[in-house]
This record gives structure tokens, C-alpha cells and sequence, in this order.
């Protein structure tokens, strides 16, 4: 596993270097995110800056205090990297479910089973900084509730919209996406690389959930 160089030379100020706002802060926004990543949010701004060969009042320029510098790295990773298009995987009822599941799970593992995601929503969690649960707001409308009302139909089950998503079914759910969560920490966080590769994991991770998931699902309508 490659991690980012920790060893950065001491240079000159650059600050003379003139660049586009916008540029200049998309260049800290990235830096931010693999220092982060490295050393957890209690990272100092100070060895940020130094990393990026400005000084720490340049910084603050454009990110006010750490706090808006780790909301600016939040929407970066976590919101927007997430695709509009896996929605409609998920709900394109001219696909076979297995067949949708396994695309959105494979395109989503692609996104977030990297050094940075992984690790940043570890430290996030750790840091207690409430990140972790706006996203998994946002992962259960976007995705996991999506997911239901097509398992509900697919097993000829009453709709969301007549019988509210139950706790054992988003519980079903987040058995399946932690499994593939978890390919992620085995690699960043243990240091254990897959034996085999992430798409074959996933494809039967899939369809062992799909095997069993009917058993929690609300009963089918009598009539």
C-alpha cells in the first residue's frame, strides 16, 4: 500500500506566485484531504501550510478556521464524489435488480475503498465530528431506502410509500454495504490486502443478500 510523502523539503515562501483564488484554493482543498487523511483530523494547520510552502495566515485567507477547512474536505470527498447516476441504477427497473445492485455497489466501491475515504471516515468517526452521521443521512435517502422499495417490489411486497421502511430491513441493508465498507478498512487500516479482487467479493456479497433478505421483508398483501 502507497502512502502519501511524508517528507516535504523546506522551501521559500511562494506566496508572491500569483495564482487564480479558485486555483489556489482547490490546491489547499487537495493537500487538506491527503493530510487528513495521514494524520487524522487532529492535524495542525500549521503543517499543512508548511506542506503546501505557504504560510499559515495565507491559508486562513481562504479557509477561515480548521473547522470550515474540514467541512470544505467533508463536501470534497464524501459529498461531492457521490454520483447522482447511482440513483438511477438502483431504481432502472429494466435491469434485473442483481444485475442493478452489483453495478452500484461495484461503481460506489470504486469511489470509496481509497487511502483517503477509508481513513477520513475513520477519523471522522473517531473525532466525533458529526460528519459521519450527515452522510449516513444522506446514504440511507439516496440509496438504502431506494433499495428497499425495489426489493419490495422485486418479492411482490407492499410499497414504502403504503408501509414505512422497517428498522430489520435498513438493517439488512447496512449488513451488505458494511460488508463492502469493510473491504476498505481491511486494506487502510489493517494493512490487509484482498486476496482476491473487490468486483468478485461484491457479486457475492450481492447475491447472498438478495438469497436471504426476503426473510425480513414485510408480508405480501392478502387479497
Amino acid at each position: 500500500m502507497k502512502k502519501p510523502n511524508r517528507a516535504r523539503p523546506r522551501t521559500p515562501i511562494r506566496e508572491q506566485q500569483r495564482l487564480d483564488p479558485s486555483e489556489r484554493e482547490a490546491i489547499i482543498t487537495r493537500e487538506a484531504v491527503s493530510f487528513f487523511a495521514e494524520h487524522g483530523f487532529e492535524g495542525q494547520t500549521r503543517e499543512l501550510a508548511r506542506r503546501l510552502r505557504i504560510t499559515q495566515p495565507l491559508l486562513y485567507r481562504y479557509f477561515p478556521s480548521k473547522e470550515a477547512l474540514i467541512e470544505r474536505v467533508y463536501q470534497e470527498v464524501f459529498v461531492e464524489r457521490w454520483k447522482p447516476s447511482w440513483e438511477k441504477i438502483i431504481t432502472d427497473r429494466s435491469v434485473p435488480l442483481k444485475t442493478r445492485l452489483i453495478q452500484f455497489y461495484r461503481e460506489y466501491a470504486e469511489v470509496i475503498l481509497t487511502y483517503e475515504w477509508i481513513r477520513l471516515f475513520m477519523f471522522a468517526g473517531l473525532k466525533d465530528l458529526g460528519l459521519n452521521a450527515r452522510y449516513l443521512r444522506m446514504l440511507r435517502e439516496r440509496a438504502f431506502e431506494k433499495v428497499i422499495e425495489e426489493i419490495r417490489l422485486e418479492y411482490g411486497r407492499p410499497s414504502t410509500r403504503e408501509l414505512p421502511v422497517t428498522v430489520l430491513e435498513i438493517e439488512m441493508v447496512w449488513g451488505l454495504h458494511a460488508a463492502i465498507f469493510y473491504l476498505g478498512v481491511r486494506q487502510f487500516i489493517y494493512s490487509m490486502p484482498l486476496e482476491t479482487d473487490v468486483n468478485s467479493i461484491i457479486d457475492a456479497k450481492v447475491a447472498t443478500f438478495l438469497g436471504g433478505v426476503r426473510s425480513v421483508l414485510p408480508a405480501k398483501e392478502k387479497g
